[in-house]
């Protein structure tokens, strides 16, 4: 029973890219797209979140939202367009809350790099963790980003969090010394780097890949015990994991 446990433990999981949208015809990024990785019964959901001009969190992954520029319109001005199911762009409250109630789906913010800069990136660094905090989501939720800054941000803001860094530029030691926990890297960079993988889990650091969507890929990182794998094709996933 202990081997088997720990065996399970070890296991790569399985994280949703923008939720499950793909094979699913929903689309990314929205509730429907996070209810249906529960449904799959999936380790966790990636999910975009952007500050708008009047400092609304909200949750989607270009920076327009069928053609309305996030960082530079109003929330309101965002409701003038809808998902093609009817939904409404989520705020990061709504998407947290219904998140909330899907049990042992963990919720992987990935705070985007505001186009206006540094200053208003690390307003939304800040006004997510206070949102996860407010809504006492802080054991679900992990947070990945680009921006370093941003992920240095989210440490001393939320020094027991797990952060994932995402740009594939910095060692795993260089990360590690940031305080930064996790690398999010796209699996390119784990076949360019061949010991990063190995350096971080002895530096005790979790370890991503984005975006994998072959069996190939899959089977590789898997075989290498990396601990997540990030895709927009989780059904594949979980056949392969069954293997």
């Amino acid at each position: 029973m202990v081997i088997s446990s720990t065996t399970l433990f070890a296991q790569t999981k399985a994280i949703a890219h923008r939720g499950v949208w793909k094979n699913s015809h929903l689309p990314q990024n929205s509730i429907a797209s996070l209810k249906a990785a529960h449904e799959l019964k999936l380790f966790g959901s990636e999910f975009d979140v952007h500050l708008t001009k009047d400092n609304v969190l909200v949750v989607n992954h270009d920076n327009d939202f069928y053609g309305i520029d996030i960082a530079t319109a109003t929330y309101a001005e965002l409701l003038a367009k809808k998902h093609p199911n009817g939904e409404s762009i989520p705020t990061l409250e709504e998407y947290i809350k219904a998140g909330k109630k899907l049990k042992g789906l963990r919720l992987i913010l990935e705070l985007k790099t505001n186009k206006l800069g540094v200053e208003r990136t690390l307003e939304a660094a800040t006004k997510s963790v206070e949102m996860v905090k407010n809504l006492k989501a802080e054991k679900i939720t992990d947070y990945i980003a680009f921006s370093f800054e941003a992920c240095q941000k989210i440490h001393e803001l939320a020094p027991k969090a797990n952060i994932q860094y995402l740009n594939g530029d910095k060692s795993p030691a260089d990360v590690n010394a940031a305080g930064i926990n996790g690398l999010d890297y796209h699996f390119s960079v784990f076949k360019k780097n061949a010991s990063w993988l190995q350096d971080a889990h002895q530096l005790g650091m979790k370890v991503n890949a984005w975006t994998v969507n072959t069996e190939e890929e899959m089977s590789n990182l898997i075989g290498k015990k990396i601990d997540f794998i990030t895709t927009d094709e989780p059904e594949l996933l979980l056949q392969v994991l069954k293997k």
